[in-house]
């Protein structure tokens, strides 16, 4: 962890769930699902001529009962498009807990966001996730990342599109992602850099449930903090892979306790049962516990 990402501001994102705004069965059905977050979208999912109508079911049920311990973010059109601009709009009316961007080329367009938001008073608390899915937007994700570390920036996350990239690229959607593995570790490396979380991209056939398992261990094995799903029944198996396991927990509880006791007082380095162990683990060790607790504060679905 970052020593710029305090353990107030960690987040359970381990199943992010994406809901089409047009379909109002599935917004209804959000509330009770066991995801850590809900992306309403009313970019790709919902075609030109229900834009509209997508906006208006947002409208309605954001005036319901809240979400229950999930986020709240709204994936709006570009900006450059004819709906960008209601998009965002809506997300000044309706205060999610973020807005996503897609296809981020450069800075510029998460810090275009952030101004817009600040001039309407928007809250701080609003944030900007960006969505990475383009040649460029690879290509530049430092820069990227690092705008969210100026003053008045508002970027929280970043989240890999991959169907978009490998539609730039050409690459083939193969088991394994071999030819993508670079780009998305350099996702990984531009957030850690920064102290921020990245996403997994979705995995498209969630009928798959070996090629989805598999997925999942590997993006985890990388160090993203979880995955945007595009089924419900994708999201035990995000949450089972991306959640601390109950040996990691115990571990990072030992090593807590390790360095609170009184002959571990200033110092970095211990020996806990035969195994060296530096302050750094300490700081690892109470974000795995930090997210336990709010794994365990969670209210059943």
């Amino acid at each position: 962890m970052s020593r710029t990402t305090p353990l107030r501001s960690l987040h359970l994102r381990r199943s992010v769930l994406s809901v089409p705004a047009v379909n109002l069965r599935a917004l209804e059905k959000s509330r009770s699902l066991d995801c850590d977050a809900v992306i309403f979208d009313l970019e790709d999912s919902v075609s030109p001529e229900k834009k509209g109508q997508a906006r208006e079911n947002l409208r309605a049920f954001f005036a319901g009962p809240p979400l229950e311990g999930k986020e709240r973010i709204i994936r709006i059109n570009s900006l450059s498009s004819e709906f960008g601009a209601a998009d965002l709009d809506l997300v000044k009316a309706l205060l999610p807990d973020a807005v996503l961007l897609p296809k981020v080329d450069e800075p510029s367009d998460v810090t275009d966001v952030s101004d817009l938001l600040a001039d309407a008073d928007a809250p701080e608390d609003l944030r900007i996730w960006a969505m990475i899915e383009t040649p460029r937007g690879v290509l530049n994700v430092g820069a990227i990342a690092g705008s969210g570390r100026t003053p008045g920036a508002r970027l929280d996350c970043l989240v890999v599109g991959l169907n978009d990239l490998r539609k730039e690229t050409g690459v083939l959607p193969q088991p394994g992602r071999t030819y993508l593995v670079p780009w998305l570790m350099q996702v990984i490396l531009a957030v850690k850099a920064y102290g921020f979380d990245a996403l997994d991209s979705v995995f498209n056939d969630f009928q798959d449930g070996e090629g989805f398992d598999a997925e999942c261990r590997q993006g985890r094995a990388m160090g993203f903090a979880g995955k945007m799903l595009i089924h419900p029944a994708q999201i035990a198996v995000a949450n089972r892979h991306f959640g601390p396991s109950l040996e990691e927990i115990a571990e990072a509880e030992a090593i807590i306790s390790a360095f609170a006791a009184p002959d571990a007082r200033g110092l970095n380095v211990i020996n806990a049962n035969g195994r060296m162990i530096e302050r750094l683990h300490l700081v690892q060790a109470e974000a795995v516990v930090h997210k336990a607790r709010l794994m365990s504060a969670r209210k059943p679905a």
